[in-house]
């Protein structure tokens, strides 16, 4: 009915040679020298005008933001540094993809995801202690594995597992923190040129963790619906790609109820009943789905490589911002990458010069 019917039984496969298998603990740091991110499409001019609006708006000096997600409660506020260094050149047209390139609804989106950012608290790339979401709140949620980013997908995006079989937790709003941590975290795991994420999501039953924690393996549908408000309203433009696979009756159950409820462009993106070594490279996948990694979740040895990890990129991205100015409208592929600045800020090779912009920052370039 929705594209997700019961999946068709398969003949036996063929029982395959036997592969050197890949031992792994923690993340990826970097995608092999292989994967490339696909190439940009090029803006044509009246998608490259609307862009320059929205850029100039928030490029505005004395411009003051909401604090909180809903425009009219608390009080406006002038960007921060953090605020700025997320507000790039790729932010701006995500958001003006999401909204059907309307310059005043982008600018509204944007305006309303700083102050959802600041009020759900994670707003600050440089000092984690100034956040509500920190890895010491959500690490207790992590302990069985359930959220794990592992490996990069055939377009180059980082992968990230959910794994809702491995739930530890009964529901709870901290659940909802820990799935936005590990989405801050992917992020933070996107190689320059890439802004878009792979989900990975298995559902198979694991009985020695069901018996540990008395929980449902399917959340409630409040908890669906506001996981994908947040998903469709806060990151516009990050999935790239969503695989589900052994999904059980359940799981159907909860997917047929909440689909009505998934944006139309959200829904393209979608592959039931995947098989991920389609869209994953073997060396990059887990031998739980026909990959090479070997991989078994350890918390301790996991999590907190993973934290230090994030740290580190985060610590770059920053520095590179810093370097480069840290001016509004910057490119994640500069922020992210480790060569000179590739063109005049806020621009970019398919764009022309905006008019207006500071001309010393026009020419950094990276020693």
């Amino acid at each position: 009915m929705f594209g997700f019917g019961k999946k068709k039984t398969d003949p036996e496969p063929e029982a395959k040679p036997k592969r050197d298998l890949i031992k792994v603990s923690v993340p990826f740091e970097e995608p092999p020298s292989y994967l490339k991110p696909p190439e940009e499409t090029k803006l044509s001019e009246e998608e490259l005008e609307k862009y320059n609006t929205v850029l100039k708006h928030f490029q505005d000096p004395d411009l003051k933001v909401p604090s909180t997600e809903h425009h009219h409660k608390g009080a406006l506020v002038a960007l921060s540094k953090d605020q700025k260094a997320w507000l790039t050149r790729e932010c701006f047209l995500r958001y003006l993809r999401a909204s059907k390139w309307h310059v005043e609804s982008a600018i509204k989106r944007i305006e309303g995801t700083l102050g959802w950012r600041k009020e759900f608290g994670i707003e600050s790339m440089t000092d984690e202690s100034e956040n509500i979401v920190t890895s010491e709140l959500v690490s207790p949620e992590s302990e069985t594995g359930k959220e794990v980013i592992l490996g990069f997908d055939n377009q180059c995006r980082p992968c990230l597992y959910l794994k809702p079989g491995r739930q530890n937790t009964k529901t709870s709003f901290r659940q909802v923190q820990h799935l936005v941590f590990f989405l801050e975290r992917v992020i933070d795991f996107m190689p320059s040129g890439q802004d878009s994420l792979a989900l990975l999501i298995d559902f198979k039953n694991h009985p020695e963790i069901a018996a540990q924690a008395e929980t449902s393996k399917v959340p409630p549908l409040t908890v669906g619906k506001q996981v994908l408000h947040i998903l469709q309203t806060h990151y516009p433009e990050r999935l790239g790609k969503a695989l589900l696979t052994n999904i059980p009756f359940l799981g159907r159950t909860f997917l047929r109820l909440i689909y009505p409820f998934i944006d139309p462009l959200t829904k393209e993106k979608l592959v039931f009943d995947a098989d991920f070594a389609d869209f994953c490279p073997a060396e990059q996948l887990d031998k739980e789905f026909d990959g090479l990694v070997d991989f078994e979740y350890d918390h301790e040895v996991y999590f907190p490589a993973l934290v230090e990890m994030a740290k580190k990129k985060q610590a770059h991205y920053i520095a590179r911002f810093e370097e480069f100015g840290g001016v509004v409208g910057l490119s994640e592929i500069d922020l992210r990458g480790n060569g000179p600045i590739t063109v005049p800020v806020g621009s970019h090779p398919f764009d022309t010069k905006v008019d207006g912009l500071a001309e010393k920052t026009a020419k950094l370039t990276v020693e």
